[in-house]
């Protein structure tokens, strides 16, 4: 691995929070003394956001299965404890999930995690998360900024550290949502086979907590390097997992399997079908919409980001239910759910998250809602799926590519192309409307969709396409590469 790093990638970064944390490089960006530098800092920043709510100090800190995790939060426990904070201290690796949820039913200022979520090996992280059980706004990562730049106020005595099991509150939680019994009923007579690739990250285990049988789970153990690859629900981290649902004999014609995959830190989903074909939340949240709103009655808004699929609003549509589109991110998705109700939210990259739970994606929750939606509907993922594009009169194909650019500065031009000559045509396709909340998205004359954004943070573009036909997708992706080399070249 290091072999494969340049002297640059050594040289220590500022500490910068995005939208969901803070990571870097173990061991060049990602310290323990910048660690106890943040930790202290987000708890006053907690503090003065929340604390007239909470009326007390108490902070939780978990971590995920990364390299020196543990050794982190143990750090990042007792810079808070000597600032003068009540320390709930996580006894073992956990979801980011369980930690949300625990602040919230342990009325704490908020949490502290230790996680790069589904980044490489070579990073950690630090998220922060407030009482209500979801990510802090941009405006309190800004005070936490703000703050790394002050000393410390001195205390009179240092705050009290305690440890607790993570899994307990949070899967008794989750049980209480599901019909449990009836998915272990399904697994124990072989109706149903239930596979997970847990990434080697911090769901491990989770799922046989919750049933309370054994499933085939793969990649549990810890390690370090994740397999060579990285804890990201994508196919080209699977193949074990795709080659053993492919092979797999069953024992009658018509046993159900599902295979589900969570990243890093288990606050990210996705799913493989009984044939073993890669589900990614673009093909989950129209089924999860479909199962919900049909078995369980749920009602309220259905938030997307712009870069959900467009069978979405349709299989919303058949029951009724509004939605409400959002910028990239699931931030954006989880104010919408402090601010209205929300029958569910989810994003692309595999962020689901419902107005029933805390307002965080959750992949144990989501996959416990897969199984239930496959045990009840006695179908297939795929089939389901098929099922509502018959519905719905609609089919798609989607993709999307991460396109390095030379410098920020062709990022620049770029990005300025798009604000003061925009493409009027695409792939031979007219323009018919431009969506500009997050980037650039071109409704194209034949109903396909091309969305062009930027990295903020480096110089990538990333291209998201839905069209008719996967030709189609190519088409259009095809395109935004050239006009991108045709402008940065």
């Amino acid at each position: 691995m290091a072999g494969q790093l340049s002297p640059s990638a050594f040289v220590q970064r500022p500490i910068s929070f995005g939208t969901d944390g803070w990571r870097g490089m173990i061991a060049a960006d990602f310290t323990f003394e910048r660690v106890m530098q943040v930790a202290p800092r987000a708890a006053i920043a907690l503090e003065q956001t929340y604390g007239e709510q909470t009326q007390n100090r108490l902070v939780i800190v978990g971590y995920d299965r990364r390299f020196l995790s543990p050794e982190f939060a143990q750090v990042a426990a007792e810079a808070l404890q000597k600032a003068g904070y009540d320390v709930l201290l996580s006894e073992s690796f956990a979801p980011t999930p369980a930690f949300s949820w625990a602040a919230k039913q342990q009325n704490a200022l908020g949490a502290v995690v230790i996680t790069a979520s589904h980044n490489p090996a070579a990073y950690s992280g630090l998220k922060v998360k407030a009482g209500f059980g979801g990510s802090i706004p941009p405006e309190v990562t800004a005070k936490i900024e703000t703050l790394l730049g002050q000393e410390l106020p001195s205390v009179e005595q240092p705050g009290t550290l305690q440890t607790f099991n993570p899994w307990t509150s949070y899967c008794e939680g989750l049980r209480a949502k599901v019909d449990v019994e009836k998915l272990r009923q399904a697994i124990a007579t072989g109706k149903l086979t239930v596979f997970a690739d847990v990434m080697h990250g911090a769901a491990s285990g989770g799922l046989e907590q919750l049933l309370g049988t054994p499933i085939h789970e793969l990649n549990g153990s810890a390690d370090p390097l994740f397999g060579g690859g990285a804890p990201e629900p994508l196919p080209r981290y699977l193949p074990d997992l795709l080659h053993q649902i492919r092979t797999y004999e069953r024992r009658s014609p018509d046993e159900l399997v599902v295979g589900l995959v969570f990243d890093g830190d288990s606050d990210r989903i996705a799913a493989v079908d009984g044939a073993g074909n890669f589900l990614s939340s673009q093909v989950l949240i129209p089924v999860l919409i479909q199962h919900l709103a049909t078995h369980r009655g749920f009602t309220g808004e259905i938030v997307k980001t712009i870069s959900g699929s467009d069978l979405m609003p349709l299989v919303a549509k058949l029951h009724n239910l509004p939605v409400y589109e959002t910028a990239i991110g699931y931030k954006y998705i989880a104010d919408r759910m402090l601010e209205s109700q929300v029958f569910l939210g989810g994003e692309e990259s595999g962020g689901i998250g419902y107005g029933n739970h805390i307002p965080e994606r959750d992949a144990l929750l989501s996959a416990l809602y897969v199984l239930e939606a496959v045990v009840d509907s006695g179908m297939d993922l795929s089939d389901q799926y098929a099922a509502l594009q018959a519905k719905t009169g609609f089919t798609s194909a989607y993709d999307r590519i991460d396109l390095p650019l030379a410098s920020m500065d062709v990022r620049s031009r770029l990005l300025n192309q798009l604000k003061t000559q925009p493409p009027q045509a695409i792939a031979g396709q007219s323009v018919l409307s431009i969506l500009d909340i997050d980037g650039y998205k071109f409704r194209l004359a034949d109903q396909s969709w091309l969305l062009i954004r930027f990295s903020g943070t480096e110089p990538v573009l990333r291209l998201y396409s839905e069209a008719a036909t996967p030709e189609r997708v190519q088409q259009n992706l095809h395109w935004a590469k050239d006009w991108a080399n045709s402008i940065s070249g």
